[in-house]
């Protein structure tokens, strides 16, 4: 029998059951017995019976799709946080549309309306410039901010990595090695993430009766298609050749402190007698740089978890039984730069 003809009406005949049991069993809910369940399956698979997805949607006002924005796809952190709720949500039972937007507001934007039009259940907005909300839409559904701040903080749960709490540890672990004049190295200093990391160090720095320096923070900013580890190489360079020299680096994530690498080898500095460095995010690029770059690991998987586990109590129940602000704390890890 032909998957596109065959009705739940011929399924139901077939079984020797009624309409409604059937229907009980393809949505897994009520009573029946595991006997009758195994015989309209038998005949489901027989047939080739396909259900009607959009006409499910519509009826149960719920598509089990969840919408995922993340800014750029490339970047590991982002790339692996998304893979891990992908993997847990499929085993609850629910797809994923995944929108890389570029950090372009218009492409969120577009990604948005579409999302609408799936009528996915939630959404999972990761990092980004602009505080996030769903004003545009016409459905109120459920949303977790990852690392990005959320218009209604009544109905939106925000997670996040403790960047303060990774910004303080990274900056101590340079101390710690003998560094007294230590630079941070900023990208994207307008994020909030980034905001927290420098706030970090500075209290790192007083903690251990050593004067912030507002010179020793290394701003970089994007230009045409040179990677930000070339800029911050270059910056540090400039540094260097004016007669600028530190023995501490923290950088705001492992590309920019891989830079810092190219540019201590470019003046012959030696990792870790001459210079120290800490980087942050545990790209994997960290384990294979030379020398291996100590970072800050931020905890993908509890992440993803919490993430999941908060968005699917939302579409059940509702926000008031959830942690609106959840922080995720991070972990040093030491290798050959420090």
């Amino acid at each position: 029998m032909n998957k596109k003809t065959v009705s739940i009406k011929e399924i139901a005949k077939l079984s020797g059951v009624s309409v409604a049991t059937v229907s009980r069993v393809i949505n897994n809910n009520g009573r029946f017995s595991e006997e009758t369940r195994k015989k309209v399956l038998k005949v489901i698979k027989e047939t080739n019976y396909e259900t009607n997805s959009i006409a499910k949607s519509l009826r149960m006002r719920k598509s089990n799709t969840i919408g995922i924005l993340v800014p750029d796809i490339s970047n590991s952190f982002f790339a692996n946080v998304v893979q891990e709720i992908e993997s847990i949500l499929f085993e609850q039972g629910y797809s994923t549309i995944i929108c890389n937007t570029d950090r372009n507001e218009e492409k969120e934007l577009a990604y948005l309306r579409m999302l609408e039009g799936k009528m996915i259940d939630g959404l999972i907005v990761i990092s980004g410039v602009k505080e996030f909300g769903t004003a545009t839409m016409n459905k109120t559904i459920p949303l977790i901010c990852i690392d990005r701040k959320p218009q209604d903080t009544q109905n939106t749960i925000i997670i996040e990595s403790n960047h303060y709490q990774g910004g303080f540890i990274a900056t101590e672990e340079l101390i710690k090695q003998g560094c007294k004049n230590i630079a941070i190295i900023i990208h994207r200093d307008f994020l909030s993430s980034s905001k927290e990391r420098l706030a970090g160090y500075k209290d790192a720095l007083k903690k251990n009766n050593l004067a912030f320096n507002p010179d020793n923070v290394i701003h970089i900013k994007a230009t045409g298609n040179v990677s930000r580890t070339e800029i911050a190489k270059q910056a540090l360079v400039e540094r260097f050749k004016q007669g600028e020299f530190f023995d501490g680096i923290f950088a705001l994530n492992d590309r920019l402190a891989i830079g810092a690498i190219h540019a201590a080898k470019e003046y012959q500095l030696n990792i870790p007698v001459d210079l120290k460095i800490v980087g942050f995010d545990n790209d994997p690029i960290s384990k294979y740089c030379s020398p291996t770059l100590s970072t800050i690991k931020q905890d993908n998987r509890v992440i993803a978890q919490q993430a999941c586990t908060s968005l699917l109590l939302a579409i059940d129940t509702n926000y008031a039984e959830i942690e609106k602000h959840q922080v995720i704390p991070v972990s040093l890890i030491v290798r050959e730069s420090t």
